[in-house]
């Protein structure tokens, strides 16, 4: 199992915009796999008859990524081996969500700044 974690930095009231730019980028640097959606663990009959997984009520377990193209939702299959890998790509995919409404934040706050002390001069 990988553990990913970036605690925010915090701000001098001097950082420029580059700056922020170079703390996002050095921040996601090695943050792969990536991937936005959610997996789940699925329980389904199958198709054959008298099966005695469906017939006990057992079914038949998969895991699936769900997610959306555009207005479209999809669904994929995953094979078993390929969960983990998977998880992990969701996770640095909301950990990069989260990375990027704190680059809103401090980028907004650099450009205030900036525009400050230029208003000094």
């Amino acid at each position: 199992m990988y553990v990913c974690h970036t605690a925010p930095v915090p701000m001098s009231r001097t950082d420029k915009p580059e700056e922020v730019k170079q703390w996002f980028q050095d921040t996601i640097h090695g943050l792969w796999p990536i991937a936005m959606g959610s997996l789940s663990l699925r329980k389904s009959p199958c198709i054959r008859e008298h099966c005695r997984a469906c017939e006990s009520g057992e079914g038949h377990s998969s895991y699936a990524l769900y997610g959306r193209k555009g207005k479209r939702r999809f669904s994929i299959y995953v094979p078993d081996e390929l969960a983990p890998d998977l998880e992990r790509a969701i996770r640095n995919g909301r950990h990069l969500q989260e990375l990027m409404m704190e680059a809103g934040r401090r980028y907004a706050l650099a450009l205030k700044s900036e525009r400050r002390s230029r208003e000094r001069k």
